[in-house]
């Protein structure tokens, strides 16, 4: 199978390399699409995820989609031909975590597109049975990559706790900024603003469903927010930028007593907080790591919505250019909204 191998900072090798046949419980997957996630950027252009090191040679990925090739022995529900979203965690189940019902903090996480556990920017890939989850005959390969990411956004929800006509504001209008805003609108918030820099990640924003944009290129973002609202600030901030300022743009613009969400990964391990208005204002700040149990929710939704979702899903690229594809999207050129490796 061809496999698309990370061997340095900005620099890929495509090989070829054989797989075994899927073992029991497992099913052989033939990968037809995988979304490019910015932290695939972080180990592309960086060497790193936060404080997690890239160990070369590595494979990235992990918004994938698929179609079963074969099926290990046990395995029932499931045949050659059948089309998938595919989930990226192997979880334990028996630690702590994984007993309380939140896998995604699993004590013994494996994430498949870490150093050591191959990603899917590959041909051929074996899973347990649980981690695919059947999309209907009428949802692309491509579209199904937004699976992954929207289960992101809806467990971000958790810790936003939106109720109905709250105001909220979104920094970061990238693919996961875009399902936040778009999970915030099905979660019945009132005003939603984007902040971006992008010109066409604001007009993304706007189909799906911000109700003012900001470029904090050209205006401040938070005291922009704080006009808006007659200086009260919005109920709820969600960073999903995880640039330069943009905690303390979310701290500004939020009001007393609101909530302020963390999706985005930042590139430095440190991170400055302005704790004087955190403190005045007692904000409550929350970490999303991913998602838990919500990927059967996001299909759903983008099953229900897929004319919705469709826009966001601008290019694709074949395994072999996938050099190009990455340079294309760091440079947020030509329009790009969610790239998917094909």
């Amino acid at each position: 199978m061809l496999v698309a191998e990370l061997i340095a900072q900005r620099q890929f090798r495509l090989t070829e390399q054989s797989i075994e046949d899927p073992g029991p419980g497992e099913v052989q997957v033939r990968v037809n699409a995988v979304g490019l996630c910015g932290s695939d950027l972080h180990s592309y252009s960086e060497g790193a995820v936060g404080d997690s090191p890239c160990e070369y040679p590595m494979v990235l990925g992990h918004e994938p989609s698929g179609t079963v090739v074969k099926t290990g022995s046990g395995v029932t529900g499931w045949h050659a031909g059948d089309r998938a979203s595919l989930e990226p965690a192997l979880y334990c189940y028996h630690c702590e975590y994984c007993r309380a019902g939140r896998h995604n903090i699993c004590e013994n996480i494996r994430f498949l597109s870490q150093p050591a556990i191959p990603g899917f920017f590959r041909e051929l890939v074996n899973l347990p049975t649980v981690n695919l989850f059947a999309i209907p005959p009428d949802m692309s390969l491509e579209l199904a990559t937004l699976v992954e990411p929207l289960a992101v956004a809806m467990h971000s929800m958790l810790f936003a706790r939106i109720q109905a006509g709250e105001t909220v504001a979104v920094f970061g209008a990238g693919p996961i900024g875009l399902l936040t805003i778009a999970c915030l609108k099905v979660a019945g918030a009132g005003r939603i603003w984007a902040i971006d820099p992008v010109a066409h990640r604001r007009e993304l924003a706007r189909h799906m469903g911000a109700d003012a944009t900001v470029d904090p290129s050209q205006t401040d973002d938070a005291r922009q927010i704080l006009a808006d609202t007659a200086n009260r600030g919005v109920d709820c901030a969600i960073d999903c930028a995880a640039k330069d300022d943009t905690i303390n743009a979310a701290i500004r613009a939020s009001r007393n007593g609101g909530r302020v969400v963390l999706t985005g990964i930042h590139s430095g391990v440190m991170v400055p907080f302005e704790v004087s208005p955190m403190r005045r204002k007692e904000l409550a700040i929350f970490n999303v790591r991913r998602s838990n149990t919500e990927t059967p929710d996001a299909l759903a939704l983008l099953t229900a919505r897929m004319a919705w979702f469709a826009p966001l899903v601008t290019h694709t690229r074949p395994l072999h250019a996938i050099a190009d594809a990455f340079t294309l999207t760091e440079q947020y050129a030509d329009g790009v909204g969610k790239m998917v490796i094909v």
